[in-house]
Parts: C-alpha cells; sequence; structure tokens
C-alpha cells in the first residue's frame, strides 16, 4: 500500500478534457438530452396556450405564469443540487434530476386546465436544476482552469442546439399527431435514453474535485493561482456561500445579477416572442424556425466564444454579451419580415453565447473546489430565478400596456444596465490574467 494515499489521489484523478475525453462526451449526450426536454416546450406550448388550455388572449401575466413556476423552482434546485452534491455525489443527483423529469409530460398530456402545465413545469424546474447543474458541476470538476471557458461553452452549445432541435421538431410534429401527444411520446423517449446512458457510462466526478482541492492544501497545485475570495471558513456552511455569492463579494455578485438579467431577457424569448411572431401571422412550424435561429446560433456560436474567454478573459465578453443581446432584442420590434426577425434572433444567440457560458466560468474561476458546486449552485440560483423575475415582471408590462412591444423595450434595458454593472463592479477572473 502507498504511504502517501492523497499524492496517489491526486495522480489517479487528472484534470484535462484530452485525460477525461470519454467523461466529457457522457456529459455533453447528457446535457443535450436535458436541453430536449425544455426545448420541447418552447414552440408549441405558448402557440397552443389559448385554443388547447383556455389561456384568454390579452391575459400575458396568466400566461407566463408556467415559467414563474418554473424559474422559482429551478432556481432553488439549483443552489440544492449544488450543494447535494458536495455529499452524495453528482452522479445521483443526476439521476434525481431524470426521475423528476417522469411527470412532465405526463401532466401536460392530461391538463384539464393552464394550472395543470403550471405543475409539471415545477417538475421541469427540478428536472433542470438537478440534471444541467450537474453536467456543468462535472465538466468543471474534470477540466483544468484554462480550459473551463471551452468546456462551458461546448456544455451550453450541447444543450441548447438541443432546445433549438426540440423546439422545430415538436413545431412539425405538433400539427400531425396534436401538441399533448406530441410532448408525452417525445418526452419520455428522451427521459428513459438519458436516464439509461447516466446509469450506465455515466462516472462519479467528486473525487476530482477532492483531488484538486488536496492540490491547493498541499501547495502542489500547478498552474496560476485562482483569485479566491479572503476570509471563507475552511468548511462555509450553506448560507455563508450563499450570502457571499450573492452579496458580499462584488464580482460574485455582478456576475450573478448579469445572469438574472439575461433570464429576464430568455423568459421574454421563450414566451412572448413565439407569441409576438404568431400574432404577426408566422405560422408554429416558421415561428419554430424563427426561435430555433436563437438557439442554433446561442449553441454553436459557443464553441467559440467559450476558448475567446479561455484567450482574453471572461469580462469583456460578458460584457459584449448583455449588449448584443440589448440590441438584438430592441430590433425585433423595429423590423418585418421573417428574414429579419431571424437576423434579429441570430444577433440575440450570438449575444446570449458571448455571456452564457462565461459567466459560469467566471464563478468557477474564483471558486474554491471544496465549495464550488455550492457557489455554482448559487450564481445559478440567481440566473434561473431570473426566468420568474422576468416572466413577472414582463407579463405586468405586457398586461399594463395590453401588446408585448413594451416588454421588447423593458427587457432590451435591463440589459444594457446589467452590462454597466459587471463593466464597472466586476474584476477581471481568470487566472492566467489576473491571478492571486
Amino acid at each position: 500500500m502507498s504511504k502517501h494515499p492523497v499524492a496517489d489521489a491526486e495522480a489517479a484523478y487528472v484534470r484535462g478534457i484530452r485525460a477525461n475525453l470519454g467523461q466529457f462526451i457522457q456529459q455533453m449526450i447528457q446535457v443535450f438530452f436535458v436541453g430536449l426536454i425544455i426545448g420541447m416546450e418552447r414552440n408549441v406550448l405558448p402557440v397552443v396556450a389559448s385554443q388547447d388550455f383556455g389561456v384568454p388572449k390579452g391575459s400575458f401575466l396568466y400566461l407566463m405564469s408556467f415559467v414563474i413556476s418554473f424559474g422559482f423552482v429551478k432556481g432553488i434546485l439549483n443552489f440544492m443540487a449544488g450543494r447535494l452534491s458536495e455529499r452524495i455525489g453528482r452522479k445521483k443527483v443526476l439521476l434525481l434530476g431524470w426521475a423528476a423529469a417522469i411527470p412532465i409530460p405526463v401532466l401536460i398530456y392530461a391538463a384539464p386546465s393552464w394550472e395543470w402545465v403550471v405543475v409539471a413545469n415545477v417538475f421541469l424546474g427540478i428536472n433542470q436544476g438537478f440534471a444541467w447543474t450537474m453536467t456543468v458541476t462535472s465538466k468543471v470538476d474534470i477540466t483544468r482552469a484554462e480550459q473551463r471557458g471551452f468546456a462551458t461553452g461546448v456544455n451550453e452549445f450541447a444543450g441548447y442546439a438541443a432546445v433549438a432541435v426540440a423546439g422545430i421538431a415538436t413545431g412539425y410534429l405538433s400539427p400531425l399527431y396534436g401538441p399533448r401527444a406530441t410532448l408525452l411520446w417525445f418526452a419520455l423517449g428522451v427521459i428513459a435514453v438519458a436516464a439509461a446512458i447516466a446509469v450506465l457510462f455515466v462516472k462519479e466526478t467528486l473525487p476530482w474535485a477532492k483531488a484538486e482541492s488536496g492540490q491547493h492544501a498541499s501547495g502542489t497545485y500547478q498552474g496560476h493561482r485562482p483569485r479566491f475570495p479572503e476570509g471563507v471558513p475552511a468548511n462555509p456552511s450553506a448560507r455563508q456561500i450563499f450570502a457571499l455569492v450573492s452579496f458580499r463579494h462584488p464580482t460574485f455578485a455582478a456576475l450573478c445579477q448579469a445572469g438574472t438579467a439575461n433570464k429576464v431577457a430568455d423568459a421574454l424569448l421563450w414566451v412572448l416572442f413565439p407569441l409576438f411572431l404568431h400574432q404577426r401571422g408566422l405560422s408554429v412550424i416558421q415561428t419554430g424556425w424563427v426561435t430555433g435561429v436563437y438557439g442554433f446560433v446561442w449553441g454553436a456560436s459557443q464553441l467559440w466564444t467559450g476558448p475567446l474567454s479561455d484567450a482574453i478573459g471572461r469580462k469583456k465578453p460578458i460584457v459584449a454579451g448583455l449588449w448584443l443581446l440589448s440590441t438584438g432584442i430592441a430590433a425585433v420590434p423595429l423590423v418585418e419580415g421573417m428574414g429579419a426577425w431571424m437576423a434579429a434572433a441570430a444577433v440575440m444567440g450570438v449575444g446570449m453565447a458571448l455571456l452564457y457560458p462565461n459567466l459560469i466560468a467566471a464563478v468557477a474561476d474564483i471558486s474554491h473546489p471544496d465549495w464550488r458546486s455550492s457557489a455554482l449552485g448559487a450564481y445559478r440560483y440567481w440566473r434561473d430565478t431570473g426566468y420568474a423575475i422576468g416572466a413577472l415582471a414582463l407579463g405586468l408590462v405586457a398586461q399594463a400596456s395590453s401588446g408585448i412591444v413594451p416588454a421588447f423595450w423593458f427587457a432590451a434595458l435591463v440589459l444594457v444596465g446589467s452590462g454597466a454593472w459587471v463593466a464597472l463592479r466586476a474584476e477581471e477572473t481568470h487566472p492566467r490574467i489576473n491571478p492571486a
């Protein structure tokens, strides 16, 4: 038996994409399936809400209620998932996420009223909070600091490419089989395949995080020193981590509010953008293609925006992304025609790609491996609670003005202010560019 068990553990759990390529690909597969579950709703539900579920026209706040329930639940479960995974492991939390997905299509299929859809999205929030969070955390566990932009970019590419694929696929299948039957069988098939793959092929990655922590403790860590926050106890409580990330550390706080702002925008694009296009005369299939452009560009562009932040840092792409997303949203009411709306959707997709994976990478950069999953969970709490905050605010704006267009202006202004906050209050987090 070795006399140096800590050193043996560190050697056994080497970080890096090449060294862990098999598991890196398995996590990509998992997040693709997670993206299919949320993407199946994005095209079909907003358009058919009035004809299939009795949502009155003009009841924007009522329509947004399913996003409000999703956002609040997913936000809370993100933090719980991060904390829980540090105790029982990443894989078990991932499997809990797939178990929580089973009621979603069943409730929608059997729904006699819109309230059932709201309840279904509570389970969607649990699924996304547990499953998507674990794919991000696991990739960060097994990659090196200088690869985090690429790793998170690939992760979010796979997930949001799946969102676009599901939106287009359900758009085509819904007229053939009906929206409820389409969502039922599409979702049950995805859940069964994803859970089986997770059980058979996904490995537990918590040991990689523990090995990295041991290297920091022993002074054997190789690479640039991250700017971990000072004054954090060795074993911080959940309350201490949540307060640190949410309010006490200026860079963490700036990143959290940016996460909230981008989900305010995504709530608009999830519900009101398809409704806006439908009101302008586009069919369900045409709407699926326009929203699909947003998802495809967002997903594919993350293959270069993540590595970009590895080269130039996280802060510049994040600020540029917030302001570019604002520009694309503001353009939607100002242009006319499917081609023009596709162009605006592409601009929004690039903006999202610049900010989305790099916010995750920035939080991971300055989070100690002992509590990194909890820190990512706290950030993702604020980010995905942005769905609920955005849906509530946007619904009130649209309801008060009796129209959708003012909600676009509101979201654009929120993003402009958010970018200014990051520019003024956040430090660069990349350990090579701004080391401790």
